[in-house]
This record gives C-alpha cells, structure tokens and sequence, in this order.
C-alpha cells in the first residue's frame, strides 16, 4: 500500500512539474501556471479593494467633481493591475526579457486581431483623462439617448428613457458627433416652432405663448422666455418659442412634450388657427368648364323602358 501511494505521488510530481514551455533558463510547469493563476486573482482582489476602499475614501475628501474621482480611480486600478502582472511574472521566475521575442510577435497578431477592441481600450481611457462625457451625463448619439451609468474599459453603458441599456464602443464617443447636455452648464435653450395662418394677431399670439413659458413650473425666468418670428412661410407665419431649462438632461422629451400640449390649447381656446398646407390655382388662358355626372334613371324611365 505505501509502495503504490509512493508511485502515485511520484507520478503526480511528475505531472505537474513537467516543463511544459521553456523560456529562456524557466521551465513553465503546471505549478508555474498555478502559482501565476493564483497571484493573478490576488491582484484582481486587491486592485478591487484598493480601489473601493482606500482611492474612492480618499478622493471623496477631496473636492473633485465625481465624474473625476471615478476617473481618478479606473486609471489607478488599471496601474494596479499592470503592476500585479509584472510583479506575478517575476514571483514565478519568468524572465521578462526572454518575452520580448514573443511579446513582439504577439503584438503584431493581436494588432490586426483585435485592432478594434484595443481602439475601444485606448479611447476609454481617453474618455478617462479627458473627461468629455462622465458617468451621469445625458448624451445624444445618433439614434441613442439616453444617461451614461458606466464607462468600462470597451465600451460605455448607457440607459435610455425606457429604461433600456445600450451598450456603446468607447470609440465612437471619440470619432462620432455627440451631444453631451450635461456638459458644463446644464442649462440650455429650447427653441419650439409654432405656425399660424395669415393673418393672425401676432402680438396677441406673442403674449399667449410667453404665458404658456411662464406657467410651466420647468421653464426658468431668468433668462426670460422670448418669441422669435423666424419668418413667412408658405401657408403660415413661423414663429418660435424659445425657453431655458435644465430638464434636457433628465426629461427632454416629456418637456417638450407639455409645451406642445399646452400651446395647442392655448391656441385652440383663443381661436388661432394652425393652417394646413394651401395652394391657389389661377388660370391665365382657355376655359374650365364643369360638367355634372350623368345622373341615373328615375324608376319611372326605368320602368318605361
């Protein structure tokens, strides 16, 4: 019984200590590999906890904006981490200076293989340092809108009105046109267009829509609401109602929803009417001459007949 307990662990040892990989004077066995696994999740527990309990308590003593502490912190947990690997790669005896070959090789590879997700990578931490949109800010891009809840290292998360998350690319908030409301002053100017026939009082519709500004509890008075005649249109005179808020950052559609609402009944009590497209048709030459259906015959001609 000893003899094949002795076999068995002698035959275990050999196992996980065969050299898998030499690299330089190192051989990488299954201990290797299990030492490096486990200084590797070591260092993820620590970057974590670092990160939560001695970056974030420290920087909220400070009086950075938030959106900067959180920066603050990715950047450093991303040096932790880089740190671990170098510090796990030399615990287990692996020499840095015979990866260089590999790593070169590899990094040809993983240039082209994952070009986009390494694009991802350094335009998150662009977003990081330079802080064009942080999380909180209500964005618009293309066809997404919607408040920004989290910035990985990939991509960015952020929550619609629906209450649905769109997962992002960092990368197109760096090359893409986006409409950051939160930026600086979140106080911004809403312009609402509004058209009324030809021949509409228009002091008396200047003084209707500056009360529709001035009772909406969203609206703020300074600066003042004002009303833009933008010009004569087609079939109506264009006006536009022109308000500041800061609702664009948590509720702009629902904002500009009530103003509507609340212009057309305005509107419609006063007897403004907002006209429909209209054409007029002149004749300059020959003669237009109208003619009635053929009428059906009575039952007495049918009858007859």
């Amino acid at each position: 019984m000893n003899a094949e307990t002795q076999q068995l662990t002698n035959d275990f040892l050999r196992i996980v200590y065969y050299p898998l990989v030499k690299l330089d004077k190192t051989d990488v066995t299954l201990v290797t590999l299990f030492k490096f696994a486990c200084i590797i999740a070591l260092v993820f527990l620590c970057e974590r906890l670092v990160r939560r309990f001695l970056i974030l308590r420290f920087l909220q003593r400070t009086h950075f904006h938030p959106s900067m502490q959180y920066a603050i912190s990715k950047i450093g947990g991303y040096l932790i981490l880089a740190l671990g690997f170098y510090v796990a790669l030399r615990l287990v005896g692996i020499d840095l200076s015979s990866l260089a070959v590999v790593a070169g090789a590899l990094g040809v590879g993983l240039g082209f293989g994952l070009q986009n997700i390494i694009s991802n990578f350094f335009s998150g931490l662009i977003i990081l340092a330079e802080r064009p949109i942080a999380i909180g800010d209500r964005v618009e891009l293309g066809e997404v809108a919607g408040l920004i809840t989290q910035i990985n290292m990939r991509s960015t998360s952020v929550l619609t009105n629906d209450n649905i998350t769109v997962i992002v690319p960092n990368t197109d908030f760096i090359t893409a046109k986006v409409t950051n409301w939160s930026y600086g002053d979140p106080k911004v100017r809403l312009r609402v267009p509004i058209g009324v026939a030809y021949g509409t009082d228009i002091d008396r519709l200047r003084q209707l829509l500056l009360e529709v500004a001035h009772q909406h509890p969203m609206v703020l008075r300074e600066p003042a609401p004002e009303v833009f005649f933008a010009g004569f249109g087609d079939s109506s005179l264009n006006f536009e109602l022109g308000v500041w808020t800061a609702e664009m950052t948590s509720k702009p559609r629902r904002f500009r929803s009530d103003l509507n609402f609340a212009i057309e009944r305005i509107l419609r009590d006063n007897q403004i009417e907002i006209p429909f497209p209209q054409r007029d048709l002149h004749l300059r030459s020959g003669h237009f001459i109208l003619q009635a259906p053929p009428s059906a015959p009575g039952p007495d001609l049918a009858k007859a007949a």
